[in-house]
C-alpha cells in the first residue's frame, strides 16, 4: 500500500540520522514554522544586510513602535548571526514574547543555537521539527483509537484496560503517557516517543492486547505530530476512511 511504503521510507531516513541531533520541544503551528524557514532561507542570502541587522535592530527588536512584520525579520537575521549576542538578544526578547513573535522568537533560538552549535563542534547540526514538538530526543504523537462500535463510549472496564495497555507498552520503549480523552466512537491520547521508535508495532500492540478482553477495538487509527486534532476532524478522516474503504495507520 502507498501509506506503508510512506512509513518505510520515513523509517529507512530515521536509521541514518546521526546520534546528535535536535529537536523543537514547543508546540508550534506548521504553517508558522513553515513561513519562518523560508523566510530565513531569503535571510541567509543577505550578507551585508545581516552585519547592519546585527548591529542595529536590537533597539528595534525591543521599541513598541516598531511592527511585527519588522521584529521577524531582525530576529530571522540575528538567527544567522554566528555571535553569543545575537543569541542573547534573541534569548532575552523571548522572554516577554507574545503570539506569533513568541513563535518566531522560538525558531530563531533554536536556528542561532544550531549555527553556534556547528561553529563550536565543527560538525552539522540536524534540526527535527513537528507541529506538537517533542522532548529531549523524543517526539510528541496525537493518537486516536477507534472503538468498533462508533455510537458508543468504551466502558469503564474497557477504558482503564485501554489506558493500562498504553502505559505499559510505551515504558516498554522508553515513551511517556501524557493524558487520555474518551468520546463517542473513539479515545484520544497524546504520548511521547524516542524518534527512532516503530510507532506501527508499538500502537497495533496496545490494540491487540486490548481486543483479547472483548474485542472493541478497529485495527486502524490515527498518528500525527503535526497537530492535535478536533472532533470534527477526527470524524471527518473516519468518514472518509470508511468511504474509501481503505485499512491504513495515518502518520504525519
Amino acid at each position: 500500500m502507498k501509506e506503508d511504503k510512506f512509513y518505510n521510507n520515513i523509517q529507512k531516513a530515521l536509521e541514518n540520522l546521526p546520534e546528535n541531533f535536535n529537536i523543537l520541544e514547543e508546540q508550534i503551528d506548521i504553517e508558522i514554522q513553515m513561513q519562518y524557514f523560508e523566510y530565513s532561507k531569503k535571510i541567509r542570502d543577505k550578507d551585508k544586510e545581516r552585519t547592519e541587522e546585527f548591529n542595529n535592530g536590537e533597539g528595534e527588536l525591543f521599541s513598541e513602535d516598531v511592527d511585527i512584520g519588522r521584529k521577524k525579520e531582525i530576529l530571522s537575521t540575528l538567527a544567522t548571526v554566528d555571535d553569543v549576542k545575537a543569541y542573547r538578544i534573541i534569548e532575552k526578547f523571548l522572554e516577554n514574547a507574545e503570539g506569533i513573535l513568541k513563535s518566531w522568537s522560538v525558531l530563531a533560538l533554536q536556528e542561532n543555537r544550531m549555527l553556534l552549535q556547528s561553529s563550536l563542534l565543527d560538525e552539522q547540526q540536524v534540526f527535527i521539527s513537528s507541529g506538537l514538538g517533542g522532548k529531549g530526543q523524543k517526539l510528541r504523537y496525537f493518537v486516536v483509537f477507534i472503538n468498533r462500535s462508533k455510537e458508543a463510549m468504551l466502558n469503564e472496564t474497557q477504558r482503564k484496560l485501554l489506558k493500562d495497555e498504553l502505559i505499559f507498552e510505551l515504558k516498554k520503549h522508553e515513551g511517556e503517557f501524557e493524558l487520555i480523552d474518551f468520546m463517542e466512537g473513539f479515545s484520544t491520547s497524546q504520548v511521547i516517543l524516542p524518534l527512532k521508535a516503530d510507532l506501527k508495532d508499538i500502537f497495533r500492540n496496545i490494540v491487540d492486547e486490548c481486543n483479547q478482553y472483548g474485542d472493541f477495538l478497529q485495527e486502524d487509527m490515527i498518528v500525527t505530530n503535526v497537530k492535535i486534532l478536533s472532533k470534527g476532524e477526527i470524524l471527518r478522516m473516519l468518514d472518509k476512511n470508511e468511504e474509501d474503504e481503505t485499512n491504513t495507520l495515518e502518520i504525519e
